[in-house]
């Protein structure tokens, strides 16, 4: 039961050692955090949640790697549950998958206990995660990291508040008693110029940061932004709670190769 990579040799590369040095590259690239990330095996855990972007990782990998290295400072936690958008609009509305997952780096496995105690509007589908992207990118992070990280991948097909509010629930009742970290997963504005993208988006970072992700949600409406992962954004904020969301990057890709119209990235820690 293994879901093999779908985006391999696209969004990064096919083979082990180039995607080791893709993610380094993203870690040390001017728009990362410019350094290599250092695990801290008994860090603080104050990280509850995260929010990162999902494109190619030459675009929005240097976006990513700053979530990551301040999760491995922080201290990695047993398990990622990883939320993001269903690109393709395969499967169920809101679909977990029961398979691990490989890259070139190896197979990372799924976290059974967490997946059995997932209910209600959650259900196993694995069709809808055959050609989604949205998660598989992240996974070279982790893995990069530190390998026996286990994880629960959750791809949301439906992004409305109502279904937002069902996942976060599911996902708060399921890692009940478990050390977890809850990652949403999504890019920002989608193919505007750069000025637009900056306004539309820092309209939306800007009630993320004041832990009001229906506020958020409103926003995306009102400016018309076309994030991808809102649905993904509001179901981590409400299953994690927290007390303080914290913007640590945010770019675009126009800034690693100039473009009229970009996407723009950011990303994100939510702490307790």
């Amino acid at each position: 039961m293994v879901r093999h990579p779908a985006v391999a040799g696209q969004f990064y590369a096919a083979k082990e050692s180039s995607l080791r040095s893709e993610v380094e590259r993203c870690f040390l690239s001017p728009i990362g955090p410019g350094r290599l990330p250092k695990l801290a095996e008994h860090g603080q855990r104050t990280i509850l949640g995260a929010m990162v972007p999902h494109a190619g990782l030459v675009y929005s990998g240097p976006v990513a790697a700053h979530a990551y290295a301040a999760m491995a400072e922080d201290g990695f936690p047993e398990t990622f549950i990883i939320i993001g958008p269903n690109h393709h609009g395969r499967g169920k509305g809101v679909a977990v998958s029961d398979e691990d997952f490989e890259t070139p780096m190896g197979t990372i496995e799924t976290d059974r206990d967490i997946l059995s105690r997932l209910k209600g509007i959650v259900e196993i589908d694995r069709s809808a995660h055959l050609y989604e992207h949205s998660l598989e990118v992240q996974l070279p992070f982790i893995q990069y990291i530190k390998p026996d990280v286990k994880i629960v991948a959750i791809a949301m097909g439906y992004q409305d508040p109502e279904t937002s509010s069902e996942v976060a629930k599911s996902v708060k009742r399921a890692a009940m008693n478990r050390d977890v970290v809850v990652i949403a997963s999504t890019d920002m504005s989608h193919y505007v110029p750069p000025q637009v993208a900056m306004e539309k988006d820092m309209g939306v970072l800007s009630r993320l940061t004041e832990m009001d992700p229906d506020g958020a949600y409103r926003r995306v409406l009102e400016m018309e932004v076309t994030m991808c992962g809102y649905g993904p954004v509001m179901a981590m904020f409400h299953a994690v709670g927290g007390k303080e969301a914290k913007l640590l990057k945010y770019a675009n890709s126009g800034d690693v190769t100039p473009m009229r119209d970009v996407v723009g990235y950011a990303s994100m820690i939510v702490t307790k």
